[in-house]
């Protein structure tokens, strides 16, 4: 017989199963999965492409920790956030933008974006793309000049002077010359990533690779980048300004930071939905504001716009796709909801 007064009982709250990830492991994963872009990128831009995604991660660090210690919070450089938050903000920026202006943009997405609002987690926009928005709205000459990888590579230190900068394809068929778009660049350089753009979103197959390892380790689902990415295809197949539907969606595909955004910055635990319907929701909204964008904005990418606007919806999302709770029927939670 048990003899229940002397039987010790533990009650804890919930979770009472806990998983071996942690923000660490995660953050771990998603830089693991950079590195072909980022790898990638010193092959096409040369080795600054290195040293300013260096710059861009170790001001990341400085920002969190001195916000941290003037605040006398505990430190968190350690889960990793801000290291990726400093790849990201580099890889949406052109290779040769100076190493004091990216500070700059590091500044805002940590302190301003992430720790004023309570830190990871609890920032309600991408830190990366809200750091860029704010870079390209302070210095628009430099973040819409583009260093031409066929002509050479941009210099470590010094001068940028000797550098050539070309238009993007983006660019180019924004001004609707699609014809010499596709005379100097076929759909395998845009695919591979050999031309003009941002450090970190030139290579589709590098960031598709990451990507996959990121699905493969289950840190991201797949129906935010696929729903974002097949929205952007189907409307561009379905609706081309020049040229046939298929060349049309391919180079609006691979032309510009599509890849990037999907996999790695619409998939931002805190700034995207939690439930499976939402996400795909949340990728389908991204993907028509991209378009959109695209097409009647005078700016001529979309990507990072879209995912911010949708970041803001995503309390909305959330809310009207959450599953039923247990034991709850439908009759029921109609009435809830009336009262």
């Amino acid at each position: 017989m048990t003899d229940y007064k002397n039987l010790k009982l533990i009650a804890t709250s919930n979770p009472h199963i806990r998983g071996s990830e942690t923000t660490r492991s995660i953050m771990l994963d998603v830089i693991i999965a950079m590195l072909p872009a980022l790898a990638f990128a010193i092959f096409n831009f040369g080795l600054r492409a290195l040293t300013l995604t260096a710059v861009s991660v170790v001001g990341c660090i400085f920002w969190e920790w001195l916000y941290r210690k003037l605040m006398k919070k505990p430190q968190s450089i350690g889960d990793l956030s801000c290291v990726v938050t400093g790849m990201l903000l580099a890889f949406v920026c052109p290779v040769q933008m100076p190493y004091w202006m990216i500070l700059i943009g590091d500044f805002f997405a940590i302190i301003v974006v992430k720790q004023l609002f309570g830190g990871i987690g609890k920032n309600f926009l991408n830190p990366a793309l809200a750091g860029r928005a704010v870079l390209l709205a302070s210095y628009a000459g430099t973040m819409t000049s583009w260093v031409d990888p066929a002509a050479g590579k941009a210099p470590i230190i010094g001068s940028m002077a000797d550098v050539v900068t070309t238009a993007t394809p983006l660019a180019v068929m924004k001004t609707g010359d699609f014809a010499a778009l596709t005379g100097t660049y076929n759909v395998g350089n845009m695919f591979i990533g050999q031309i003009p753009g941002s450090l970190g979103e030139v290579s589709a197959l590098a960031l598709l690779i990451g990507g996959a390892y990121l699905i493969w380790r289950k840190v991201i689902n797949w129906q935010t980048p696929v729903s974002y990415i097949a929205t952007v295809a189907v409307l561009t197949f379905l609706f081309p300004k020049q040229g046939s539907g298929v060349e049309w969606m391919l180079y609006s595909v691979f032309g510009g930071g599509l890849f990037l955004g999907a996999f790695f910055m619409a998939t931002d635990y805190a700034t995207s939905p939690v439930t499976k319907k939402g996400q795909l929701i949340f990728g389908i909204g991204c993907g028509l504001f991209t378009v959109l964008i695209r097409y009647f904005g005078s700016y001529n990418e979309g990507v990072c716009y879209s995912i911010m606007v949708m970041n803001l919806l995503v309390a909305l999302i959330d809310k009207y796709t959450k599953p039923t709770r247990f034991g709850v029927v439908k009759s029921d939670k109609k009435e809830a909801a009336a009262k």
